[in-house]
């Protein structure tokens, strides 16, 4: 059994885990996982519960989903790298990887809708702009545990499984990203639901953390560098916490990797803060004109308003303590990314991951990564063409959609009917 408290990034309190995603003393601030194991000892078994003893959960789900890691060798020659490391979220049978929806966000739904299960939470709503609510709807289908997923409309066609289901109640609201969040608050207050607390989960986080275990035990260190795309930053926090756990495991090196992030253009508030020296996000200069700059970016998924940048243990704290970088990426650089490493890799890429290879490219040519070190690169999406020839996709019909003169009781009494037969 995974034994573990929670500790206050803020203050240092340990406590037990309550399901709560809050310091017991209200500090603003991540709440983080300690294990009682200190030492990594993977298990034999499918996926990411390999890493079952650093996951806050007490069961192991019947989930197949997790990072695979294998060192590159075509597109590592195309860049010049040494030592270059793929660490592939997606479905690539030959490759090992499973996971159906083609995003690294399966990797959160799994220990999230566990440890919401295990404290009797309450059925979990999930905000997102695609990639999360299909893995929750996904894991939702595969455990047999209802969620209630908000989207933005036009990600509706995102919205797929593998495996029909009526575990997933969908509802679209007319707006982006940051209208679901809004929309999924407001129904989470609702009896019997809860909401699944986005970046303050340890259980999100540590899920996602898997990404630098798998890396970390395939290569047999800690790599020098981490390359990601970011819209709220969670990945990154989740590799840099889950780095801090294997110094201290001691095994697999004493230092924390270089982390080298991105955001896609015109959409780029953290970058815009961290080049700054900015600590916290201003939206009046980091999001001018919000609206039409995420209207324009390529990868929707990187848009998020109110990222844990500037909160303590968040973004910044990674950022600083790693001595790491955000880079922009324009959507031709992200396409033609993609291109040329599914010409070299022959998988095909989602766009957040094609932004991640394009900074990758930006930081070797601008010399801010030694290309003779171990270079990690989280490809966070991919193998969509080759899911499609392994399953018949379900998409997953808006059972509610919303706008803005749609009122909250006609909201609640649909929600709560649904919830009557699931919970």
């Amino acid at each position: 059994m995974g034994d573990y408290q929670i500790q206050c990034a803020a203050c240092g309190q340990l406590y037990p885990d309550t399901g709560s995603n809050e310091c017991p003393d209200r500090h603003a601030a991540l709440q983080r996982t300690v294990y009682t194991a200190q030492r990594l000892q993977c298990a034999d078994l499918p996926g990411m519960m390999r890493f079952y003893d650093w996951l806050p959960i007490h069961c192991k789900p019947a989930v197949t989903a997790g990072p695979v890691t294998y060192r590159s060798v075509a597109f590592a020659r195309e860049m010049g790298f040494s030592n270059l490391y793929i660490t592939f979220n997606g479905f690539w049978p030959e490759k090992g990887a499973s996971v159906k929806t083609c995003s690294f966000k399966e990797l959160e739904a799994v220990p999230t809708m566990q440890r919401a299960s295990e404290k009797k939470s309450g059925i979990l709503v999930v905000a997102s702009a695609g990639n999360t609510g299909r893995a929750f709807a996904q894991i939702a289908a595969e455990m047999n545990t209802p969620v209630v997923v908000v989207i933005p409309k036009k990600s509706l066609p995102l919205i797929w499984t593998t495996i029909q289901t009526d575990q997933v109640l969908l509802i679209t609201v007319d707006g982006d990203y940051s209208d679901a969040i809004s929309r999924s608050i407001a129904i989470a207050a609702l009896p019997h639901l809860t909401a699944e607390g986005g970046a303050k989960n340890c259980a999100r986080r540590d899920g996602m953390g898997t990404v630098m275990l798998d890396a970390a035990t395939t290569i047999g260190r800690i790599p020098d560098y981490y390359v990601q795309a970011v819209g709220s930053g969670t990945g990154a926090i989740a590799a840099w916490e889950a780095a801090q756990r294997l110094v201290r495991d001691g095994r697999y090196g004493s230092h924390l990797p270089h982390m080298i992030l991105s955001q896609n253009l015109p959409f780029v508030p953290m970058a815009n803060a961290w080049k700054a020296g900015r600590r916290e996000i201003d939206p009046m200069i980091d999001m001018a004109d919000a609206t039409q700059a995420i209207s324009q970016v390529y990868a929707d998924v990187l848009t998020n308003r109110n990222p844990p940048y500037g909160i303590t243990g968040g973004l910044f704290d990674c950022l600083t303590e790693t001595g790491g970088e955000i880079f922009t990426v324009s959507n031709d650089e992200a396409r033609q990314a993609q291109r040329l490493f599914e010409e070299c890799e022959g998988i095909d890429l989602d766009p957040a991951a094609g932004v991640t290879v394009a900074s990758l490219i930006t930081a070797a040519r601008d010399g801010n990564i030694d290309p003779c070190r171990d270079v990690m690169i989280n490809i966070t999406g991919g193998g969509y063409k080759r899911v499609q020839e392994a399953y018949d996709l379900v998409p997953v019909n808006a059972a509610l959609a919303t706008d803005r003169t749609t009122g909250m009781d006609q909201i609640a009494g649909f929600v709560n009917d649904w919830v009557k037969e699931h919970a």
